[in-house]
């Protein structure tokens, strides 16, 4: 599928898990290839510098190019939303400036984040970024930053013309329907790999997700049957969605950087290590991460 110009947030977009060499540096050849083999897989784009990205451990050198390697690595047609999370609305916003410069055609953006902003700081923040041009994706993860971009903020946010869409991680479907019914034409994005058939069936039109990186065909397919509307297509889509769940799981919890990468290995992909603080995974975690992704790749899901 090719991004549309008008809308290109929308699709099956993959959060990119970023390889490093045994010292640690960045793999940009290997992730060159890597958004290269999405781009090839069924899916519709990535977001690079994101949390599955590990750009809060990158040096600003770093993180630049991690965007630039994606942008030249795609394909015409291909989407790339890099993430722009900074503490400063400075910051954030030469993070929007490097991606247009790039080559991206939207950007994924959180509200501020070193402290629980109030709602006039949130407003504040995405305005200053909304004068760049580039549309913006908002991300409301509310348990991680500990700012809820709630519906009625969203909307808000919306009725200035600062935000196109939102990528929803809480999890709570029931949002979907009051984001709806609040801003109408606001497009309401999958935001957690687990809820991706409830989500696909509120009106969801796009979804960022973590494990196209290890399973994209399998995952392409599932967001195409849970999005379509037609009744038939849900009836094939919850046998998957079951097959794949205790694996999709894995995106929700503390350790999904670890998790992913280490079913993105035992797919024949390199996931490899992460940089510090992330820590090793256990060995229970391993094994039910480990029997999870052998069980999907034995049923025939890549």
């Amino acid at each position: 599928m090719t991004i549309s110009k008008e809308n290109p947030w929308r699709g099956l977009y993959t959060a990119t898990a970023l390889p490093f060499n045994d010292d640690l540096s960045v793999d940009y050849d290997g992730y060159a290839r890597h958004v290269a083999w999405l781009a090839a897989n069924s899916t519709d784009g990535v977001c690079p510098s994101g949390s599955l990205g590990e750009y809060q451990t990158l040096t600003p050198e770093e993180r630049a190019r991690v965007v630039e390697v994606a942008v030249q690595a795609s394909p015409e047609g291909f989407g790339v939303m890099p993430g722009v999370a900074a503490y400063g609305s400075r910051e954030t916003v030469r993070w929007i400036e490097q991606a247009a410069e790039a080559g991206a055609q939207s950007v994924l953006m959180l509200p501020p984040n070193i402290y629980r902003a109030d709602r006039q700081s949130v407003l504040n923040h995405y305005r200053e970024a909304a004068k760049v041009g580039l549309p913006i994706v908002a991300y409301n993860n509310p348990y991680d930053t500990k700012v809820d971009l709630t519906p009625d903020l969203l909307a808000e946010l919306h009725s200035e013309g600062l935000i196109k869409a939102v990528k929803e991680f809480s999890g709570d479907v029931r949002r979907v329907y009051e984001i709806q019914e609040l801003a109408p034409d606001l497009d309401i994005l999958i935001g957690s790999d687990d809820v991706v058939v409830e989500f696909g069936l509120a009106g969801a039109v796009g979804w960022i997700a973590g494990y196209p990186n290890a399973i994209p065909e399998a995952t392409a397919k599932l967001y195409r049957l849970a999005t379509s509307g037609n009744v038939e297509d849900l009836k094939e889509a919850m046998p998957l969605y079951r097959d794949l769940h205790s694996l999709l799981r894995w995106d929700s919890k503390t350790e999904f950087v670890q998790a992913i990468k280490l079913s993105m290995d035992i797919a024949g992909r390199k996931g490899g290590q992460c940089r510090p603080p992330r820590s090793p995974l256990t060995a229970e975690q391993t094994e039910a991460i480990s029997r999870d992704t052998e069980a999907a790749l034995a049923k025939g899901y890549r």
